[in-house]
C-alpha cells in the first residue's frame, strides 16, 4: 500500500465520524422550522386580529417541545438561541409566513384578511388554529 493510500485512509477514519455529526442548520429541519411558522403566524393573527386570541400556554407548550426536540436532535442551546433570535431567521420565517397567507387567496398586510385566516384555521382545527380562539 503505497503512503498517499494510507494517508487517505487516515484522513477518511478522522473526516467520517464528523461529517455523520454534521447537522443541517435548525431551519433546515422541517419538524421544527414548520411548527415554528404556525406558532409565528398564530402569534401574528392574534396581534392584527381583535376578535382572536392566542392560546398562549398552547403556544409556549409548543416552544418548549420544539427546544426539547432540537435538543434530542443534538442542537446546542447556543444554537437553539441563534436560530430563534437571529434577524435573518425572524425575516425568513416572516416571508415564509407572508406566503403562507397568499396561498390561501389572501393579502398578509390585511387584519381583516389575517381575521380571516385565523378564524378559517381555527375551524380546520389546523396546527395554526389550535393556538389560537376567538373571543
Amino acid at each position: 500500500m503505497s503512503a498517499i493510500h494510507k494517508v487517505m485512509i487516515v484522513l477518511a477514519m478522522v473526516v467520517a465520524p464528523a461529517w455523520a455529526d454534521a447537522k443541517p442548520p435548525l431551519h433546515g429541519v422541517h419538524e421544527i422550522d414548520d411548527a415554528m411558522l404556525w406558532v409565528a403566524l398564530a402569534i401574528e393573527i392574534s396581534n392584527q386580529c381583535d376578535t382572536i386570541d392566542p392560546r398562549t400556554l398552547k403556544g409556549l407548550s409548543v416552544l418548549y417541545g420544539l427546544k426539547s426536540r432540537a435538543e434530542k436532535l443534538g442542537y446546542t442551546d447556543a444554537e437553539i438561541s441563534a436560530y430563534v433570535k437571529s434577524p435573518e431567521e425572524k425575516a425568513r420565517m416572516r416571508k415564509r409566513g407572508e406566503a403562507y397567507v397568499r396561498s390561501r387567496g389572501l393579502d398578509p398586510a390585511q387584519p381583516d384578511n389575517l381575521c380571516t385566516l385565523g378564524q378559517a384555521e381555527i375551524a380546520r382545527q389546523s396546527s395554526i388554529g389550535r393556538l389560537l380562539r376567538e373571543r
